[in-house]
């Protein structure tokens, strides 16, 4: 239920945003077009934005024929957390992630890179594919999902605005207006991702995805195994939409620049801190 709050207070965010933005730069008739364009923007994240994500990443759907292994993983993860099966994505990419999308369970979809599952051993893996159905047993998948696609909307909008704007006869914008929102409104566009998302819910995947898998150690193992590989490598199709970079399971971003501002998640030493705090709470009480 509070992740339906969050997400109604996202949406409503968005829809102000962007007609205060088209009032500044059109007056009345800019802000009813601004006003336009969030609606159709708002309508489009609830629906497709699970598809926008998996097509920014070339992801490609596997089944039982396709990829037996991870698929049967995934399916076996699903019925122990009795859950609906996702959709099941691999992504072409050597840099070491995974990630869930969907509107909610009946809906949902998990993907993972190609160079993870070359990376983990089937136990790990199994850890981290349990990590992303608690993502979507939690329900933070939709709210996740959407403030992707709306940080999106935010980036392309100032960058629509730059192009637009106009510019005087020594290349500086026209403008002001253009100015100042280019300058705010990709940081505004973190800032809604940081309030709507908060760094908790990482922790709560993670003992999640350990009960699911029953292996805490695993994911504390996968998790130590990526920051250790993954650190200074390129995700080049996550540094593009650095937006999305909170739905993966570990940072993809390099921290420079804007993409620095992006980032969601906890330090992967606290992660590990914790799954191998509660595996010895589970060997306890076992």
């Amino acid at each position: 239920m509070f992740n339906w709050v969050k997400t109604a207070v996202l949406m409503a965010a968005i829809v102000a945003l962007f007609g205060m933005l088209g009032a500044a730069l059109g007056g009345q008739s800019g802000m009813l077009l601004a006003l336009a364009f969030a609606g159709v923007m708002n309508f489009g994240a609830y629906w497709f934005s699970d598809r926008m994500v998996l097509r920014m990443y070339n992801a490609r759907e596997v089944d039982a024929q396709t990829a037996p292994e991870f698929y049967t993983m995934v399916e076996a993860l699903a019925k122990n957390a009795a859950m609906p099966m996702p959709r099941v994505y691999i992504i072409d990419e050597e840099a070491p992630n995974a990630f869930a999308t969907g509107r909610n369970p009946e809906n949902a979809a998990v993907a993972a890179t190609t160079g993870l599952l070359r990376l983990l051993s089937a136990r790990e893996t199994r850890g981290v594919m349990a990590h992303e159905l608690a993502h979507v047993l939690h329900r933070d998948i939709l709210i996740s999902t959407i403030s992707a696609t709306m940080a999106g909307a935010i980036s392309a909008i100032a960058n629509f605005a730059l192009i637009f704007g106009g510019r005087d006869a020594e290349g500086r914008p026209a403008n002001p207006v253009v100015s100042i929102a280019v300058m705010i409104l990709a940081p505004l566009a973190a800032s809604l991702i940081q309030m709507a998302i908060s760094r908790a819910r990482e922790f709560e995947a993670d003992r999640g995805g350990a009960e699911i898998s029953g292996d805490p150690e695993a994911l504390a193992s996968a998790l130590q195994k990526i920051d250790h590989y993954a650190r200074g490598m390129a995700f080049p199709a996550a540094e593009r939409h650095p937006e999305t970079a909170q739905m993966m399971i570990m940072n993809p971003l390099s921290g420079r620049g804007v993409a620095g501002l992006f980032s969601t998640h906890p330090a992967t030493e606290d992660r590990i801190d914790r799954l191998r705090q509660f595996a010895l709470q589970w060997r306890r009480q076992g």
